[in-house]
C-alpha cells in the first residue's frame, strides 16, 4: 500500500499526489513512468513521474480526470492509500546537443518539468515552451520559472496568459534563429505531431514521449504498440520517446480513441452507482 502525503488540486480536474516511495524515489529518472491500481478490482493506469526526492522518499504524479479510474483517483485525500504502485518503468529521457527546446501542453507540462530539470543540470542552455488552452490549465509554472532557463514562453489557445496561439509559434521563431540543437515534445497528439512537422522543416531532431494505451507496463500485453519508422514499437519498454518525425501520429491519435466507448459505459455505470448510494 502507497500512503497520500500530499494532494494538490490545480484545477477542477487535474491533480497532483505526493505519494510515499523511498525505493522508487531512489531509482527515478527523468521521462520514466509508474503504473497505478486504486485497488484489487481496479484497472492499470500509467503516469509520468513529475517530480522525487530519494533523501526523504516521495514520488509525485500529476493527472487529469477523463474517465472513471481517474475519477475515483481524484476522490482520494491525503493519509488514504493506493492499492499498487509499480515503478520506474520505461528508459530515461537523452537529449542530445548543448541548445535544447522542451514543450510541454496541458498536463504534458507534469512530464517537461523533471526533462527540463534534468537538463538544465547536465548544463545545457534550455528554452521551455509551455502551452494550454487556457491559463487554467497551465501548471508548474512557478517550479519552470524557478530554473536557470534560456528562454521562457507561455502560450494559451485564448491568450488568457502569455502569448495567444500554439507552441509551434514560439517553437518556429527559434529555429529561424538558428538557437536550437534539439528538441523534446509532450502533450496531445496534434501538438506533438506539429512540433514534429516544424522541426522537421528546419533539420532539428526531437524526440516526442508518447503515452498510448498501456495496460501492464512491461511489454507482455502489447498494448502500447505504437508505429516509428514503419516499425511496430512497445512504448513502455522501447519508450516512452521515440524520433517524433518517425511516428504515425494518425495510428496513434486511433488508438488513444479505441475504448472511447466503453470507457464512457463503464463512467456512466459508476456515476450511476453513486447516485444509488446517496439516495
Amino acid at each position: 500500500m502507497y500512503k497520500i502525503l500530499k494532494k494538490t488540486q490545480f484545477s477542477e480536474k487535474v491533480f497532483e499526489f505526493r505519494v510515499h516511495a523511498p525505493r522508487m524515489a531512489k531509482h527515478a529518472h527523468a521521462g520514466q513512468f509508474l503504473m497505478v491500481r486504486i485497488n484489487e478490482t481496479g484497472e492499470r493506469v500509467p503516469f509520468t513521474f513529475a517530480n522525487w526526492n530519494s533523501e526523504e522518499g516521495w514520488i509525485e504524479f500529476i493527472f487529469m480526470v477523463v474517465g472513471k479510474t481517474t475519477e475515483c483517483l481524484s476522490k482520494l485525500n491525503e493519509g488514504d492509500e493506493i492499492q499498487d504502485i509499480t515503478g520506474p518503468l520505461g528508459c530515461p529521457t537523452e537529449i542530445d546537443g548543448d541548445r535544447v527546446v522542451i514543450l510541454g501542453g496541458g498536463v504534458g507540462l507534469a512530464i517537461a518539468y523533471p526533462v527540463a530539470r534534468t537538463m538544465c543540470e547536465a548544463g545545457k542552455k534550455v528554452s521551455v515552451i509551455m502551452g494550454a488552452r487556457t491559463k487554467d490549465l497551465l501548471i508548474l509554472t512557478e517550479q519552470f520559472e524557478a530554473l536557470p532557463l534560456e528562454n521562457l514562453f507561455i502560450t494559451t489557445d485564448d491568450g488568457s496568459m502569455g502569448e495567444k496561439g500554439v507552441v509551434t509559434a514560439p517553437l518556429e521563431r527559434l529555429c529561424q534563429a538558428g538557437e536550437v540543437d534539439s528538441a523534446f515534445a509532450v502533450g496531445p497528439v496534434p501538438m506533438m505531431k506539429f512540433s514534429a512537422l516544424t522541426c522537421q522543416k528546419y533539420n532539428v531532431p526531437i524526440v516526442a514521449s508518447l503515452n498510448p494505451i498501456m495496460v501492464d507496463g512491461t511489454g507482455m500485453c502489447g498494448c502500447c504498440r505504437v508505429e516509428v519508422g514503419g516499425k511496430t514499437k512497445f512504448a513502455c519498454v522501447d519508450g516512452p520517446d521515440f524520433d517524433a518525425t518517425q511516428v504515425d501520429w494518425d495510428d496513434l491519435a486511433k488508438r488513444q480513441a479505441t475504448y472511447r466507448t466503453e470507457e464512457a459505459a463503464s463512467m456512466k455505470h459508476y456515476e450511476e452507482e453513486c447516485a444509488c448510494q446517496q439516495k
